[in-house]
């Protein structure tokens, strides 16, 4: 008997309706990779060294604030004006913050990456289409591919890092700024890329539609947010502040830059696995996953050795993985729940970033690793309140 006639055969994947908006999001992670990791040595370098972070914390806080209204968007609009929507601007702000950089002139470079910050809250949302566009049961497997996907595009822009070193000399200008206008580009055809793109799920007709309220009153909502929320914070200070310690430690350049890419591997490279488990052991089984993972991730930080940090950040990726998934998936059942939640993450995310920072100067980064632990098993809150499956 053939699987397409088998009873339980779990349904295929409809991959040449989803391609267009896996590529999107190849692009758009790989436009990340070569523009705003890096933008702390754009303000080192037009003499602002004191206000490095500065666009990181644009960039969170535009995404914050922009999630909700890119969510309302998507509601009213469909998912291919609202991700169209967000590529575009993302675009038009990695260009205006390359204008700005390579003419010295940081309001027009911070403007840009408050830009690129909005389009994020955009167009990360992109995981919720790819899972309305899938029956329910293999919207973990569909979601795993896009963070398979994710990944690929950043590899695929870090390859290319001397082709972009290569732009920045022909225009005068440092890698790190002409990274900007690459971004731009892939940014621009993410953009053309959803001209190409039919959403499967339609915009929900306005009776049909939840509030704000009344997605959060749902039993299970709320502690879905938790897990999502949690993974976010949790992930992003950890991964912000753990080149510190391995500073610390006595680690050069490049055994950060691999620090970094273990966690990346982790965060993404995984979704191949990570999906199809999650689909066929259910949300519970994810959430447990990832909270222990994560908390795994936070114990190890603070062990002594450098080898010690890179099992971490490869455990937070893979934590984050699981727990990002899974919440994601329970989301996905409700549409006016997920753009707030995504802001929600995002000011975990900065929130845990600043607070994070100000523990390490007072009481040292094992202290920040054990708290992060213990706030890691937030998500079995979540598996408790799970609905199957």
């Amino acid at each position: 008997m053939s699987a397409e006639t088998r009873p339980n055969a779990a349904p295929a994947l409809p991959l040449g309706r989803l391609l267009p908006l896996y590529a999107a999001q190849a692009l758009a992670t790989g436009a990340t990779t070569v523009s705003t990791v890096l933008a702390s040595l754009i303000m080192s370098n037009l003499g602002r060294e004191s206000l490095s972070g500065l666009p990181s914390t644009l960039i969170s806080a535009s995404a914050a604030l922009s999630a909700g209204l890119f969510g309302a968007l998507m509601l009213r609009s469909g998912r291919r004006v609202g991700l169209g929507a967000a590529f575009t601007l993302g675009a038009c702000g990695a260009v205006l913050g390359f204008l700005g950089a390579r003419a010295g002139f940081t309001p027009l470079f911070l403007l840009g990456a408050a830009m690129m910050g909005g389009a994020q809250g955009g167009y990360q949302q992109a995981r919720y289409a790819a899972a309305e566009s899938v029956p329910e049961a293999r919207r973990g497997t569909a979601l795993g591919l896009l963070m398979l996907m994710s990944v690929l595009g950043s590899f695929l822009m870090t390859g290319f890092s001397g082709a972009v070193e290569s732009l920045g000399t022909r225009l005068g200008t440092s890698a790190e700024v002409a990274g900007w206008l690459v971004g731009g580009g892939l940014l621009g055809i993410a953009a053309l890329l959803m001209l190409l793109w039919t959403p499967i799920a339609p915009p929900l007709p306005t009776r049909a539609r939840l509030s704000i309220g009344q997605a959060f009153a749902v039993p299970g909502v709320r502690s879905t947010a938790l897990a999502l929320a949690t993974a976010q914070g949790l992930m992003v200070t950890l991964m912000s502040l753990t080149p510190l310690r391995a500073h610390h430690l006595g680690m050069d350049h490049g055994g950060v830059a691999a620090l970094i890419s273990g966690h990346i591997a982790g965060m993404f490279g995984f979704g191949w696995l990570t999906g199809p488990l999650i689909d066929r052991l259910g949300l519970r089984v994810g959430y447990v996953g990832g909270a222990l993972l994560l908390a795994a991730a936070a114990l190890t930080a603070p062990l002594p050795g450098a080898a010690w940090l890179g099992v971490s950040m490869f455990l937070l990726g893979l934590g984050w993985n699981l727990a990002f998934v899974t919440g994601s998936k329970a989301l996905s059942r409700y549409p006016a729940a997920q753009g707030i939640t995504d802001g929600l993450g995002y000011v975990a995310a900065g929130a845990g970033t600043l607070l994070g920072g100000l523990v390490i100067a007072q009481v040292g980064f094992p202290v920040l690793a054990h708290v992060c632990a213990v706030l890691a098993l937030l998500p079995l809150v979540s598996a408790w309140r799970a609905r199957k499956p």
